[in-house]
């Protein structure tokens, strides 16, 4: 194992160690849903092409209303193309984001069909691809943090997106780094947060 190989594998298991500090699931569930977690500490070392679209690959096969498969991304990975994405991420995320390898703006197709219907569900079903991008990122060994501070109207300026692209969040792919390379802002807030009780989140069935 390469030096950066062991640093890597060294930061991950301080990350689980730190999960298992921090979060306690009420039922049982498979690990992967309570050891990942939105990182903003990442690391110089680039994702390989067939890294990240095996992490794309994963989001292609999240369940869409009718199948119609509404999410669509925009990839900055080359600098030229990141300094492109930095033009319209909000300064306050620029602090922590502008290390990440590979930047990636969500975004869905409106339109249901060729006739001018819509799709109701497509910020659902973006929702589903998000949610299988950042697990199989993290059964990759790589960190991700979807944000939405960043300027919209400047986005679909910059990249020339057509109206019918509804633009949802930027997510930031890479390896996470350990707290050394993270702004002091943000370096008390670089744990796993923890989750609310179940029960809190079900509500009660009224009859009006």
């Amino acid at each position: 194992m390469s030096n950066k190989e062991t640093k890597r594998q060294n930061v991950l298991e301080v990350s689980l160690q730190d999960v298992s500090a921090h979060r306690t699931p009420d039922y049982p569930v498979n690990p992967l849903f309570v050891e990942r977690w939105s990182s903003r500490s990442f690391a110089d070392q680039p994702v390989p092409q067939d890294v990240l679209y095996t992490v794309l690959e994963a989001a292609r096969w999240a369940p869409s209303s009718n199948n119609l498969q509404p999410w669509r991304f925009y990839i900055a990975q080359t600098e030229e193309e990141r300094e492109l994405f930095k033009e319209f991420i909000l300064p306050g995320n620029r602090i922590w984001s502008d290390k990440a390898p590979v930047l990636i703006l969500l975004a869905t197709d409106t339109r249901r069909d060729e006739n001018g219907g819509v799709n109701g569900a497509h910020a659902f079903d973006a929702g589903a691809a998000w949610g299988s991008i950042a697990l199989q990122a993290h059964l990759l060994g790589l960190a991700t943090r979807a944000m939405g501070g960043y300027d919209r109207n400047k986005a679909r300026e910059i990249l020339d997106i057509p109206e019918y692209i509804e633009l949802q969040a930027v997510i930031a792919l890479g390896y996470r780094a350990g707290l050394d390379t993270l702004d002091e802002r943000f370096r008390e807030r670089e744990i796993p947060n923890e989750r609310r009780s179940l029960s809190d989140s079900i509500l009660e069935l009224k009859r009006k």
